[in-house]
């Protein structure tokens, strides 16, 4: 049984491996398991990363927002009870387009829809956007392992 909406850090790490400072995903807002999500990463204004990323305008970098897309696919593909205990490892983005920067206080909306999907393989559509404005789209791919 899902645990009610929204989602967050708590549930969110019982099915990522991932630990600080490495979780891009700071709550779940709606999931059809297995075939659609969407969460939110609150981007904090102290985030480490803006030191160098850069000093006198910091900007996420276009990696994170990748990333914090496939964290998302894979926790939408992770809640699928024949996939679960596997870990999604990213394998491939493709047509990454970046629309917007994200900036440190930004929410950006995390959304993923799983176009195919099997025991190994999933290939997502994902979109990143900040208060309905798109910062960037990609078709990602993913190799599923057990997690031992």
């Amino acid at each position: 049984m899902l645990a009610p909406l929204p989602w967050g850090r708590e549930v969110i790490e019982g099915i990522l491996p991932h630990r600080d400072p490495f979780v891009w995903v700071s709550r779940i807002v709606a999931i059809e398991p297995g075939a659609s999500i969407e969460g939110e990463l609150d981007v904090p204004t102290d985030l480490d990363i803006f030191r160098g990323h850069f000093p006198d305008h910091p900007v996420l970098p276009g990696v994170i927002i990748m990333e914090a897309l496939a964290q998302a696919a894979s926790i939408a593909v992770l809640q699928s009870p024949e996939l679960r205990g596997c870990i999604g490892f990213l394998t491939g983005i493709d047509g990454a387009k970046f629309r917007r920067q994200v900036v440190p206080g930004d929410t950006v909306t995390l959304k993923a829809t799983i176009v195919k999907s099997s025991r190994r393989l999933v290939v997502a559509d994902v979109e990143a956007s900040v208060d309905g404005e798109v910062c960037a789209t990609a078709t990602q791919k993913y190799v599923l392992a057990p997690k031992e």
